[in-house]
């Protein structure tokens, strides 16, 4: 606890504050806030009324593309011979694969009225670098009833024998392929569109690149040269190399049929696309960016997020912090509140010596050891630089880092400041969301207090959607 807490919360009052709503688990966190806080929220978007049946129109009348049933026959093969393999995302996206409201099972209905054998169907969790899915968290994303009667494989990035090679995209990047998708007759990538902070969007081509790709593969995709562009931004599509890499990968793979779906800040679907790769895409963009994309008319002094479903550790909860940039002024303080719920809270192991190596370096240091002839290419060396875009505009102490799923230890060896450090000592026997209730609070009760004290009346803004509202900053729209 910073030794100045207690008598900064005894001498502020906060009589008057209007009471706000933060996302996390088990119900949200309510924090006061100056009445003045700008809530910045999404536009409503429109929910599709009746998901299943709009999820069977967008099978049966594809965009920019011949029909699933010609896509089989033009196989050359009998549908009963033909082996199909389909993509899905890992648990860290909030997918609608299961249940009769799902896209799962309308495709392999779909599949099996065209003469596609069950025990010919394989599907793919397309999980990049991340680790491999368990057996309830597949449960948890497609259901009982398709885990139980298919075959379903984690793709593995670093496991050679389960890789073949691809081709080569325009950029140089030779293309190391998941196996079973590679040799495949009928390929279908699924996903989510969402903003996405290095390649602008979520869904379709990254599905492949980086979901079913290999460590070779995925060192170009995420390299200095790529992600240091000023393009590889949420929502930029045009000049954006990793958008444009992934893209390339996929079209040298040979995806036959994509489906994607939008969602809204409850997770409902608003949206399903399915047919052509780019086409896909295009649509999906151009719905989202009617709803999530929030003009910011001013910087803030200080700016609170959260991580949302996405921001299952640290690793991912990236994205939220990044999303928050456009907002905040430089040197400025932003507070997250990290629902880091993932049994590895952090990330995996070599992401946690990386992050706490920026944090010993610093992100140019860091930066400049990425680019170094000596590095050797390291998986997850990317997402402790994209942090980096965020330590650039607050600095350390600018960054207010809020979980109790962290151990205090490790949580210190972190880039940014502990929200331990706002727990009085009666906060730390509460239960985890009231710390992280707690943590919040005080934070922003400190630091309005820290530009009171020279008699800067602070401006604050609240992200109410955490990760998937894209503020963007007049002048430097998508």
């Amino acid at each position: 606890m910073r030794p100045d807490l207690l008598p900064v919360l005894k001498n502020t009052n906060i009589k008057g504050w209007k009471k706000i709503k933060v996302e996390f688990s088990g119900g949200p966190l309510i924090i006061y806030v100056p009445p003045d806080c700008l809530e910045m929220t999404m536009k409503k978007a429109e929910v599709l009324k009746n998901p299943a049946r709009e999820i069977k129109r967008a099978i049966e009348e594809p965009l920019g593309s011949r029909s699933l049933d010609n896509v089989i026959k033009g196989k050359g093969k009998p549908a009963d011979v033909l082996q199909v393999a389909i993509t899905v995302s890992d648990i860290t996206r909030p997918v609608p694969y299961k249940g009769k409201k799902g896209i799962l099972l309308p495709l392999l209905k779909k599949l099996k009225a065209q003469g596609i054998r069950k025990e010919n169907i394989r599907i793919i969790v397309g999980t990049g670098t991340h680790r491999a899915s368990t057996p309830q968290e597949k449960i948890e994303m497609m259901g009982e009833e398709i885990v139980s009667a298919y075959e379903i494989q984690d793709h593995d990035c670093e496991d050679k024998a389960s890789l073949v090679y691809a081709g080569k995209t325009p950029a140089g990047t030779e293309v190391f392929l998941n196996k079973s998708f590679a040799e495949a007759d009928l390929k279908i990538a699924t996903g989510l569109t969402e903003s996405h902070f290095m390649a602008g969007v979520s869904g379709g081509r990254k599905a492949v690149c980086p979901g079913l790709v290999d460590l070779r593969t995925i060192q170009k995709f995420h390299s200095p040269d790529f992600l240091e562009s000023p393009r590889a931004a949420n929502l930029i599509l045009d000049g954006n190399p990793c958008h444009e890499e992934a893209a390339a990968v996929a079209q040298a793979v040979g995806v036959d049929f994509t489906i994607t779906v939008t969602l809204d800040k409850d997770m409902r679907l608003t949206g399903v696309f399915a047919g052509d790769l780019e086409k896909v895409i295009a649509e999906a963009v151009r719905k989202i960016k009617t709803y999530i994309a929030i003009p910011v008319e001013e910087e803030f002094d200080i700016v609170l997020t959260h991580g949302g479903y996405v921001g299952r550790n640290h690793y991912q909860l990236a994205k939220a912090a990044v999303g928050a940039i456009p907002a905040v002024k430089p040197g400025g303080v932003i507070v997250v509140a990290a629902d880091n719920r993932d049994e590895e809270p952090i990330g995996g192991p070599e992401y946690k010596t990386l992050i706490h190596l920026l944090k010993l370096q610093g992100v140019d240091g860091y930066v400049d050891l990425l680019r170094s002839p000596a590095w050797k290419f390291t998986k997850d060396q990317w997402e402790p630089e994209v942090w980096g875009r965020v330590l650039r505009k607050v600095g350390e102490e600018g960054l207010i880092y809020c979980t109790s799923d962290i151990p205090e230890k490790d949580l210190a060896m972190l880039p940014g400041v502990s929200g331990y450090e706002f727990l009085t000592p009666a906060g730390r026997k509460k239960a985890r969301a009231q710390k992280v209730q707690e943590m919040l609070q005080n934070a922003v009760i400190y630091f309005h207090n820290q530009y009171a004290a020279r008699n800067i009346t602070p401006r604050l803004a609240f992200i109410s959607e955490g990760p998937y509202a894209v503020p963007v900053k007049k002048g430097d729209g998508p």
